[in-house]
């Protein structure tokens, strides 16, 4: 195996389904307000000797999902939208689109249009993090149409630091949470 000299999942296999299998994981575990289901898979991953950047990439996955846990448990932050904002505001923008995605399926009309932009806009960041920055500023501009067009129902965020963010093509994310995550 050639050692990797950095964790890129949409290049190497194995990134991906790291992070896939990962994220995939978390919706279960907010579920079950307990961290099990992506222990389990990350001692799978683990257990086979990886190279140090996916270590690195696990090890900081599972710190980033016990804080948005601790968050989510001390807030109550009960719907798909209000938990992936403690993702997005930790800087954890494919896990916001793992739980939009999940709410996005059972949504209709402007919820659902809001949702899938909350995921586009997550998607910009997902892209730009890998250098991808052609491909984020089309679901930059996306998202941006969406989530004006159904400005009423964007509550609980900062949607106007969100919205600058996507124009400017910033590729620092704003944080969204208006009270901001206690540490």
């Amino acid at each position: 195996m050639t050692i990797p000299r950095c964790f890129e999942p949409f290049q190497d296999r194995l990134s991906r389904d790291i992070r896939n299998e990962l994220s995939a994981a978390l919706p279960l575990a907010l579920a079950q307000n307990d961290l099990a289901p992506v222990q389990a898979v990350a001692a799978r991953y683990l257990q086979t000797n990886l190279p140090a950047p996916y270590v690195t990439y696990i090890e900081r996955r599972l710190a980033g999902y016990a804080k948005g846990l601790e968050i989510i448990s001390r807030t109550a932050a009960g719907d798909a939208l209000a938990r992936a904002l403690v993702f997005w505001d930790l800087g954890l923008f494919f896990e916001v689109h793992e739980i939009l995605e999940q709410a996005w399926h059972e949504a209709r009309g402007a919820e659902k249009e809001m949702l899938q932009a909350m995921i586009r806009a997550a998607g910009f960041y997902i892209k730009g993090e890998y250098g991808y920055f052609e491909a984020g500023a089309k679901m930059a501009g996306r998202a941006i149409a969406a989530l004006e067009k159904n400005r009423q129902i964007c509550t609980g965020f900062d949607l106007d630091a969100l919205l600058e963010s996507l124009r400017t093509l910033d590729p620092i994310p704003p944080k969204l949470l208006r009270h901001g995550l206690s540490h």
